[in-house]
């Protein structure tokens, strides 16, 4: 039995993990989701966006106006907009934690704000890495031309200058060791939730 599944909070933890496009988020999440799974206290949250899924970003996929009516019903927890996107993540996630579990989330940084007050306790990790790394993930994504890059770039710079996250790791280097941290992060903010 792993040290979280020792521990078993009144509250879970949401882990919220944000960052610019091409930071590596996903990889961040897949590579926990690999050490760390629902047996060790930890849920990963599914994301519903309105756009198909790629090897890139592993998601459910509505049409806009699908989304739009699921939003209506009250079928999400957290939604946002972003990139002409709409982002939503289901209400599932609420008994999740009401259970005493971890769940981690990609989540926009817009929407830190109503995390932490919808979720307590919760962790906000932001995920970095270089400009020129960054930029050199949304061209392999072959999502968006030239531009639409140049525009994701020039808001993440924007969203960086204005955000406190509770702790930030930078995905510039070996994976392994970014996942390490990430792990590290959730073990240490399940240990304090039960505090």
């Amino acid at each position: 039995m792993s040290a979280l599944a020792k521990t078993s909070p009144a509250t879970g933890l949401f882990v919220a993990i944000v960052g610019p496009s091409g930071a590596g988020k996903d990889a961040l999440i897949r590579g926990l989701a690999s050490r760390l799974g629902e047996s060790d206290g930890v849920f990963y949250a599914r994301r519903v966006v309105t756009r198909r899924a790629d090897a890139f970003e592993d998601h459910d996929t509505l049409a806009h106006e699908a989304f739009a009516a699921a939003r209506a019903e009250g079928r999400f927890a957290l939604a946002w907009s972003a990139h002409g996107l709409h982002y939503g993540v289901p209400r599932e996630i609420e008994a999740r934690l009401a259970a005493g579990c971890a769940v981690v989330c990609n989540v926009s940084r817009a929407a830190v704000p109503e995390v932490r007050q919808l979720y307590r306790p919760s962790l906000v990790v932001l995920v970095t890495a270089r400009p020129e790394t960054l930029a050199a993930r949304l061209a392999a994504r072959g999502r968006d031309d030239g531009a639409s890059r140049r525009e994701r770039l020039a808001r993440s710079a924007v969203a960086e200058v204005a955000f406190e996250p509770d702790a930030t790791i930078d995905n510039d280097g070996a994976l392994d060791e970014a996942v390490a941290r990430l792990l590290d992060l959730v073990v240490s903010g399940r240990r304090s939730a039960v505090l």
